[in-house]
């Protein structure tokens, strides 16, 4: 790019925090417009929240031949998936592959942790510095830092003097923990827990599962892949992917729903809940009616269908009740994917704990104490999940120079314009940011479309000779409003979940992502795009 006036040259064009799915991709079409690019990323390998979390069961909810990169079409034909869900091994096999078959890894900067970001008006350029002290100045900044990437270690008193072993799901060791035999505690039973729990109860001598709030999880009906219905799939795979261009959530097969719960005839509205429930899957669900997540009562039609098959699946009563949700509507939380979770509760070797009713009151030498009783324990696994959406980026002081912190400056909340861009953080990127629909999407097409807009952004800018880009405050605004409208016009906010920010303590309580469709909000970017960016400021 030009560098008209007094600025200096950067020694990139580009910088990119982080080396996951985003990082990558970030990487390959920056080098695809003629940009230098560099990615530091943390972590000792690549593949961002798949190389970290390593537990038992880890897997995504997303179906392998849609969970995967869309650009390279030679890339998508090629790769073979063992299985209909990806496990944890085989998305970090994909991942490096890929960064393999495009040569990114030459340009990424392991067990580089970014501290601090700071940029400087002046010269027009962000100078980004290592907890080592390495330091790198580009003119424009991408962070791709993940919005599940900030362990949350819960700070029960007494963790440090415990005598067995600890461990956290986003911290997992690479080589593994065997719990053959042991006295296992599991603390948190959403989606991480769900994944883990089935697995350690195989090995434990006996496991606790601590459950402050029980989560809706559907059954995965994982299986190996099917090479007849892989090859069908592959076949039609631009058709596919452009469908998922214009789903709720970014995936082909489930289009926006037109028929309403209630009006459907309750023994119809069982029949394709129980086709769901037999098929496997999260989506199905929460696209089965169009007012599944805004309507109470057709919610509840759904909710009350899957705590009867739980109650049917968990033979003690009592434990049963305790695992059927009743405090949040279904799918206003993440709705969750098993393999055998219900089922593990008939093993004589599983207890449930309430800690809603006799809460954690600390860990011990010898395991963990409730307000009514204490638990021997050698090991504990805390599924207790992620600051989500803004923990890693409000972790790195990110400032313009003389100004405040990011962090500060989302003390109540994030605020952004379309997830993508902060105001008053010139030539400032985020992939898959807040007010995007990222999570509540297949995140890989929410990364290549964030992505790609940020790649044709820099190219229109260099085309006009310009280098510099920020948002209006006011776009924002109307934006962080449009997002908060469109949210509590669902269920979504009635929850306490990790969208919320519920899981932190201290954290606001500010619903996240854009709830409001990737059609709708892709149509919104391109807007934006092709009325010459409209809400930023573009100048020299």
């Amino acid at each position: 790019m030009g560098q008209p006036g007094s600025e200096r040259n950067p020694e990139l064009g580009v910088v990119i925090v982080g080396a996951g799915l985003g990082g990558l991709y970030a990487l390959h079409r920056m080098r695809g417009i003629g940009m230098t690019a560099r990615v530091y990323e943390a972590g000792s390998g690549i593949g961002g929240t798949w190389f970290w979390n390593r537990y038992p069961g880890a897997r995504c909810d997303i179906e392998s031949l849609e969970y995967s990169y869309a650009f390279d079409d030679d890339l998508q034909q090629e790769w073979k998936w063992p299985e209909r869900y990806g496990a944890q091994p085989a998305i970090l096999r994909y991942i490096e592959h890929v960064a393999d078959r495009f040569d990114l890894r030459r340009d990424v900067r392991l067990n580089a942790r970014i501290a601090e970001a700071v940029y400087d008006g002046a010269a027009n350029l962000w100078t980004l510095r290592t907890t080592e002290g390495e330091t790198v100045t580009a003119r424009y900044c991408i962070m791709a830092t993940g919005n599940l990437s900030t362990p949350r270690v819960p700070d029960f008193p007494g963790l440090e003097r415990f005598r067995g072993r600890w461990y956290h799901s986003g911290l997992w060791p690479a080589e593994g923990v065997d719990f053959t035999g042991l006295r296992v505690g599991v603390v948190g039973t959403g989606s991480t827990g769900i994944q883990m729990i089935p697995l350690i109860a195989q090995q434990a001598q006996h496991l606790h599962v601590f459950q402050r709030t029980a989560n809706f999880s559907l059954p995965a009906r994982n299986r190996p892949m099917d090479p007849e219905f892989e090859r069908a799939f592959k076949a039609d795979y631009r058709r596919r992917r452009e469908e998922a261009k214009d789903t709720p959530v970014g995936v082909s097969g489930f289009l926006a729903p037109t028929e309403s719960a209630l009006t459907v005839p309750e023994a119809e509205r069982r029949r394709r809940y129980e086709e769901l429930w037999q098929q496997g899957g999260t989506i199905g669900f929460l696209t089965s009616f169009n007012d599944f997540l805004v309507d109470e009562a057709a919610n509840e039609t759904a909710a009350e269908f899957v705590r009867e098959k739980i109650r049917a699946i968990v033979r003690d009563p009592a434990v049963a009740e305790l695992l059927a949700p009743k405090d949040h509507p279904i799918g206003s939380k993440r709705l969750c994917l098993d393999t055998g979770y219900y089922e593990t509760y008939n093993r004589d070797n599983v207890t449930l704990v309430d800690v809603r009713r006799a809460p954690i009151v600390e860990i011990t030498e010898a395991g963990i104490r409730t307000t009514e009783a204490e638990y021997p324990l050698d090991a504990i696994a805390f599924a207790t999940g992620f600051d989500a959406m803004t923990g890693a980026l409000r972790e790195i002081d990110v400032r313009v120079a003389g100004g405040p912190a990011l962090a500060d400056v989302w003390k109540d909340g994030p605020r952004t314009y379309l997830g993508l861009s902060v105001p008053g953080f010139p030539n400032f990127f985020v992939i898959t940011g807040p007010g995007s629909p990222g999570v509540k999407s297949q995140m890989i097409h929410a990364i290549e479309q964030h992505t790609d807009w940020i790649a044709d952004c820099l190219v229109h800018l260099r085309a006009q000779q310009l280098s510099r880009i920020e948002a209006r405050e006011q776009a924002s605004e109307a934006w962080v409003a449009h997002v908060n409208a469109v949210a509590d016009g669902t269920l979504y906010p009635r929850a306490d979940s990790w969208y919320m920010g519920a899981n932190i303590p201290g954290k606001p309580r500010v619903f996240m992502p854009y709830v409001g469709g990737v059609g709708r909000y892709r149509r919104t970017c391109d807007e934006v795009a092709a009325e010459g960016y409209r809400g930023f400021v573009l100048s020299r």
